[in-house]
């Protein structure tokens, strides 16, 4: 299994119009062959020092799959052109870390 956390940073005040288009997406993904685990999340306010802030224009995906051969699939994906088709105006960047358990 492999763990992916997708870091999508966003123009300002678009996070919610991001959401509504990722979260259309969701069943999508969830149905394809080795996805284990796909959602959005947002910073919590936590006051935690080593944190840092809160990043208002960022969400991360917090995603595992079966296998690398499955995520490779995921990301040809004929929903995902899709999906990035209708975001590419809202996101500025992405950043991308795959691990596995230890």
């Amino acid at each position: 299994m492999i763990h992916v956390l997708a870091g999508i940073e966003l123009k300002p005040g678009t996070r919610e119009a991001f959401l509504a288009i990722f979260k259309a997406n969701v069943p999508a993904v969830l149905a394809e062959s080795g996805c284990l685990r796909y959602e959005p999340t947002v910073d919590v306010d936590t006051g935690l020092p080593a944190q840092g802030g809160v990043r208002p224009n960022t969400v991360t995906i917090v995603e595992a799959w079966q296998s690398l051969p499955h995520l490779r699939a995921h990301l040809t994906a004929p929903h995902m052109a899709t999906y990035r088709e209708r975001v590419k105006d809202l996101v500025v960047g992405v950043t991308l870390q795959v691990v596995e358990p230890a």
